[in-house]
């Protein structure tokens, strides 16, 4: 499966830059478990790439910061018992968290003023509030 990793119509991630591991697969799979490497582990050196533009690349630091290990971002798949289904999977995890990081900030809010009627809303349901509980109370004795 040699083939360049698409994040998005901005960003394609060379074959080259990526690593695979296989190992074995923990869970069902009978005789097979001990013999098949279908664990795919998929790495990729974000810190270090040369395919990522700087703010880019600064960007998915700060928003991976908590997945990365000196740089490099790694995605695990198990859960199918080919390790060609893995492979694919690991693929599709790795390129979503990259479109995730990589996607520019959010416009910033502007700040509104509460409306008339909302004020209004709000201090009336207050108001209705206060009253079920003070007729919740025992009156005062004298």
């Amino acid at each position: 499966m040699n083939a360049d990793l698409i994040v998005n119509d901005r960003l394609v991630v060379p074959d080259r830059e990526l690593r695979e591991r296989f190992s074995r697969s923990s869970g069902p799979g009978g005789q097979g478990v001990n013999t098949t490497d279908s664990r795919v582990e998929l790495s990729f050196d974000v810190a270090d790439s040369p395919s990522l533009a700087a703010p880019i690349r600064e960007r998915m630091l700060a928003r991976l910061a908590d997945r990365l290990v000196d740089g490099v971002l790694t995605v695990v798949a198990s859960e199918n018992r080919a390790q060609l289904a893995n492979r694919a999977a690991a693929r599709q995890r790795l390129a979503a968290l990259l479109r995730d990081a990589a996607a520019p900030p959010a416009p910033p809010r502007r700040p509104t003023r509460p409306s008339r009627g909302s004020k209004e809303r709000r201090l009336d349901s207050k108001r209705r509030r206060s009253l079920a509980k003070r007729d919740r109370r025992t009156p005062p004795t004298d």
